[in-house]
């Protein structure tokens, strides 16, 4: 066990280096990749199983300790990114695909991997849980309306099938955890450790595949939307952050808060593009699961060098 636990750790540690393998191996041998397109909904379940047996009432602690917290990192989530995204699919006069394809991952629930920078960044890591937890819950709600107020003007949306979807993708496998984790309760602490393991293999085959598919897109549109999403990631962290700041939160809470926004659950976004609309639109999100966790390590190392105040 304490090797698979180490073998977890690093993989954690290197995910971007294994995100940036996979895609250029997936561009070199598409054929090899392609594969995986039709296991990409099953691969997200992984991904959001894990998370359901790692989560505890504990996790929601903060929502009752800290409301006002939550409630504006969760509509920072939903406000600021589908916006941002808006913006940009407008000012670069973005391609119907490619506009639905950033919309969509702007429209999509906080990452997990956003609790992990939050800790490096000395941020209120217990908030960014809570935060990424409540916005999941909500994703199958919420990223349909809001996806489709958006994206509509560009392509027709099935907005009740996208419903549909996200509930078996995120909700039912979340909810199978938290079931095992109820039956299993001595035994899943330990097993629940190597799930990052597993949610790294799930993203890096979604991100490979989503390449695999759309290698021809990329190359013909590969600089610009590489733009996009960095411009669409970096606004995110930034106007989260003030946002935060202006509404009264302190520093660590809007570290948490900027983190959050900022990072999305793109194996969603790309699930939900290779399922309902043509495989470039799931371009965006491949590229955001590469280059957010290229970013979020960095900002959380500038976030460590800037003081807390917890006065307020």
């Amino acid at each position: 066990m304490q090797t698979l636990l180490k073998i977890t750790n690093f993989a954690s540690k290197t995910f971007s280096l294994w995100v940036l393998l996979f895609a250029y191996l997936a561009f070199q041998f598409p054929d090899t990749y392609k594969q995986f397109a039709p296991y990409i909904p099953y691969l997200l379940g992984i991904v959001m199983f894990g998370m359901g047996i790692t989560l505890t009432f504990n996790d929601f602690g903060e929502v009752f300790k800290h409301p006002k917290s939550v409630i504006i990192g969760v509509i920072g989530q939903f406000v600021i990114m589908p916006s941002i995204a808006f913006f940009l699919a407008k000012a670069f006069n973005l391609p119907a695909d490619l506009a639905v394809g950033v919309i969509l991952v702007g429209s999509c629930p906080g990452g997990t991997s956003s609790n992990v920078m939050t800790y490096l960044a000395k941020g209120n890591t217990a908030l960014s849980v809570a935060c990424t937890t409540i916005s999941t819950l909500l994703a199958p709600v919420l990223t349909p309306i809001i996806f489709y107020i958006l994206a509509s003007q560009w392509l027709e949306i099935d907005a009740t099938g996208m419903f549909i979807s996200v509930l078996k993708m995120v909700l039912f496998p979340i909810f199978l955890g938290l079931v095992v984790r109820a039956m299993f309760k001595k035994k899943i602490t330990e097993i629940s450790q190597t799930m990052p393991l597993l949610s790294v293999i799930s993203i890096v085959l979604i991100l490979a595949a989503v390449v695999a598919v759309s290698k021809d897109k990329i190359v013909e549109s590969g600089l610009l939307i590489f733009g996009v999403v960095v411009l669409h990631n970096c606004l995110g962290y930034l106007v989260g952050f003030f946002s935060a700041k202006l509404l009264g939160l302190n520093i660590a809470d809007s570290k948490a808060v900027s983190i959050e926004v900022g990072m999305q659950n793109s194996g969603l976004g790309a699930a939900l593009a290779a399922a309902h609309f043509n495989p470039i639109a799931a371009v965006p999100s491949a590229i955001f699961s590469f280059w957010h966790n290229v970013s979020g390590p960095i900002l959380a190392n500038i976030f460590s060098n800037i003081k807390n105040d917890d006065k307020k």
